[in-house]
């Protein structure tokens, strides 16, 4: 059987095989949102790299995945900054640190990124630069033209409301940026994303490239469903609706009216047991797989595509069902006809690809 008829195995919605997407680059190896994690993504063959978007004082767009650069940068070890750590209110929650947009990027660019979580190598912390949206997406086509093969860009919007009530709106140099690379229409290897629904809206009266909105989740309930909480601009706009309400029949639909794809938590496609409830980074080792929910076959019915965070090779990431193999998580979801996974570790989730083409 050729290559073309074994692609016809994955149920996604346009019956292609899965995406990968390198969830801010091979961040798994490497620190994360660095040009080296992207590199290392594409030569382990990522068909996408995430750069997630936030703002620096001056209004240049950078690579972090949290306006708080306290934990994956070494600020804290810069005494001519030491004045600058605050507390402020980003979507509604206190938080202290050192913040992007109390920066120039000539500032930023005297940083160093860190690994932020411990049980990961940190022998490559203080080496890489904090690079620039501009940066990435021209490391994107340097490296499409090297290698003879596309390598697509999925950048989120940060903090959108948070963004605009300072003065630092994230969605037009964004588009402006895509703009100056001929990256215009739903052709361009290009999806954004955002957890907010009002800048995905706005965005979409603004370019033609295709958007997906992110389904968050604050952890697991007791039941072992996935505890929803809501888009920040439904909170500060006082609607109630949740979201496990965008994926509803009606939720979907309206989904569909601004954007192309979902980009849920995969415990919203495959549930796992808990008790007293977990937040989406715990240990899940020791936690029992639920039965597959309905989100992607009604996804599908509504015409969009279903891309699902996070995976991950650490066993403190996986069901105790998949025997500490990451590969039998992907082969899962795969099967279950997800179109595209973000992880950390994108040769996983090509190798596991491979092996579910090849069976």
């Amino acid at each position: 059987m050729n290559g073309c008829a074994r692609d016809l195995v994955f149920p996604t919605l346009s019956g292609a095989p899965p995406i990968v997407i390198a969830h801010r680059g091979a961040s798994g190896y490497l620190p994360e949102h660095t040009l080296a994690a992207y590199e290392l993504a594409i030569e382990q063959g990522a068909d996408f790299i995430e750069p997630d978007l936030v703002s620096t004082k001056d209004g240049v767009l950078i690579v972090r995945h949290e306006l708080n650069i306290t934990g994956t940068t070494n600020v804290s070890e810069h005494p001519e900054f030491a004045a600058r750590r605050t507390t402020k209110v980003i979507d509604g929650t206190a938080d202290e640190g050192w913040f992007a947009d109390d920066f120039t990027l000539a500032e930023i660019k005297t940083l160093r990124a860190r690994q932020r979580l411990p049980f990961r190598s940190q022998q490559f912390n203080d080496r890489f630069e904090i690079p620039t949206f501009e940066e990435v997406i021209a490391l994107a086509k340097r490296e499409s033209e090297r290698r003879g093969r596309v390598i697509g860009i999925y950048p989120e919007t940060k903090h959108p409301s948070y963004h605009g009530s300072v003065g630092l709106p994230l969605e037009e140099k964004l588009v402006e940026a895509l703009k100056r690379h001929g990256w215009a229409d739903r052709t361009a290897p290009v999806v954004i994303q955002s957890f907010e629904t009002a800048n995905l809206r706005a965005l979409r009266k603004m370019t033609g490239v295709r958007l997906v909105q992110l389904i968050d989740g604050l952890g697991l309930g007791a039941d072992g469903s996935p505890l929803p909480g809501r888009p920040y601009d439904f909170e500060a706009g006082g609607d109630s609706r949740t979201y496990a309400d965008l994926l509803t029949e009606d939720g979907l639909a309206e989904i569909g009216s601004y954007a192309d794809g979902i980009g849920p938590w995969k415990r919203y496609l495959v549930g796992v047991t808990a008790s007293g409830g977990i937040d989406a980074g715990a240990d899940e080792s020791q936690r029992k797989l639920r039965a597959p929910s309905t989100v992607i076959r009604d996804a599908h019915k509504a015409g969009l595509f279903v891309h699902a965070w996070t995976f991950r090779n650490e066993p403190r990431y996986l069901a105790s069902d998949y025997g500490d193999d990451p590969l039998a998580e992907y082969r899962q979801f795969y099967r279950l006809g997800v179109d595209g996974v973000f992880s950390d570790f994108p040769d996983t989730a090509i190798a596991a690809r491979a092996a579910e083409r090849n069976q």
